[in-house]
C-alpha cells in the first residue's frame, strides 16, 4: 500500500471526474483488519452530495448484526463483504442472516474480491460461482461482484446471465488492458454488457485512468482481424447511473461536462456516475 496515495486530499482530487463515489468500509477478524464504518460515515458527511457509504461487515463476527444495524443508523446504503478475506462460504448460515437483514433494509451487497490477497485469505471461498446459491435464495437482493470476479471472469459473466439482480464492476480489471479487452468481448457475446458497472478501485486505480483504459480498449484490434467492443456499449458503462439498479436512493448531484472535455468521444462521453474505493485515515 505504500505506493498508493489514499489520503483525503488525493481522493478529493481524483474524484473530480465522477458524479458519485462509493466509500467502502472493510472489516475482517481473520486478517485483524478494519476500516471503521464510523470513519466512512464521517468522510461521507463531508460531501454528502457526492459520496455514499458502504459498510464493511464481517458476517463471522459475533456482533455482525449489531454492526449492520449501526451502519444503517449511520446512513450507510449498502454493505461489502469479502468471503476470502473473512473466511466464510458465501452461503454460510451466519452470512444468510446478514443477507436477510439487507433484503429487509433494501441494501445491496458488494462482494470485495480484494487484491493482492494475503497468505491468510481463503481462496476457496473467493469463487464467484459460490454466490449462485445465495442469488437463488435471495433473488431480489442486488449483489455486485467486484473486479469482475477476477481471476474467474467468465464464471462471473455466466452468473450475470442467470440472475437478474446480480451485477459486476470493472474495478481492478480496468488496470489490466488485455484482460479488460477480452472480458468486454466476452461480456458482449454473453449479452451482459448492461450489467457491468464502472468502478476504479481507488487508490489502486484512478477514475480518469480507468475511463481512458475503457475508451482505448479497442486499440489491441487495430489493423488486425480481432473483433472490437462497440464504443456505444463502452460509453454506456462510463455514463450509466448504477444506483437505481442497486436500489440506492441518494441525492447525488450530477456533474456537468466541462467545455474543454478531456475525453473527446463522438458518441457522447460524459462523466461516470460511480466510482469506488476504500478511504483510509
Amino acid at each position: 500500500w505504500g505506493q498508493y496515495d489514499a489520503s483525503h486530499a488525493a481522493h478529493e482530487r481524483e474524484m473530480e471526474r465522477v458524479d458519485g463515489v462509493a466509500i467502502l468500509g472493510f472489516r475482517s477478524q481473520l486478517l485483524d483488519a478494519n476500516i471503521p464504518n464510523e470513519l466512512v460515515a464521517d468522510f461521507v458527511s463531508k460531501s454528502p452530495d457526492r459520496r455514499f457509504g458502504i459498510a464493511g461487515i464481517d458476517p463471522m463476527a459475533d456482533d455482525a448484526m449489531h454492526q449492520l444495524d449501526s451502519a444503517i443508523h449511520m446512513g450507510m446504503v449498502g454493505i461489502t463483504v469479502s468471503p476470502a478475506c473473512q473466511g466464510f462460504h458465501p452461503s454460510h448460515s451466519q452470512a444468510c442472516r446478514i443477507y436477510e437483514r439487507c433484503v429487509d433494509a433494501g441494501l445491496p451487497i458488494i462482494v470485495d474480491m480484494d487484491h493482492p490477497l494475503t497468505p491468510s485469505t481463503r481462496l476457496e471461498f473467493a469463487r464467484p460461482a459460490l454466490w449462485d446459491e445465495v442469488a437463488r435464495d435471495f433473488p431480489t437482493l442486488p449483489i455486485v461482484i467486484s473486479q469482475l470476479g477476477h481471476p474467474w471472469i467468465d464464471e462471473t459473466l455466466l452468473l450475470l446471465t442467470k440472475h437478474e439482480a446480480l451485477f459486476a464492476d470493472l474495478s481492478g480489471v480496468v488496470s489490466r488492458p488485455w484482460q479488460l479487452f477480452n472480458a468486454l468481448l466476452n461480456a458482449t457475446s454473453f449479452g451482459v454488457m448492461d450489467k457491468l458497472l464502472f468502478g476504479s478501485g481507488f487508490p489502486r486505480e484512478l477514475p480518469t485512468k480507468a475511463i481512458e483504459s475503457l475508451y482505448s480498449v479497442n486499440s489491441f484490434g487495430q489493423g488486425t482481424p480481432l473483433p472490437s467492443v462497440p464504443r456505444s456499449r463502452i460509453s454506456a458503462i462510463v455514463e450509466r447511473n448504477p444506483l437505481p439498479l442497486l436500489g440506492i436512493d441518494v441525492g447525488i448531484v450530477p456533474l456537468r461536462p466541462a467545455d474543454d472535455e478531456v475525453f473527446d468521444d463522438t458518441e457522447g462521453a460524459g462523466t461516470p456516475a460511480y466510482s469506488e474505493g476504500p478511504t483510509t485515515s
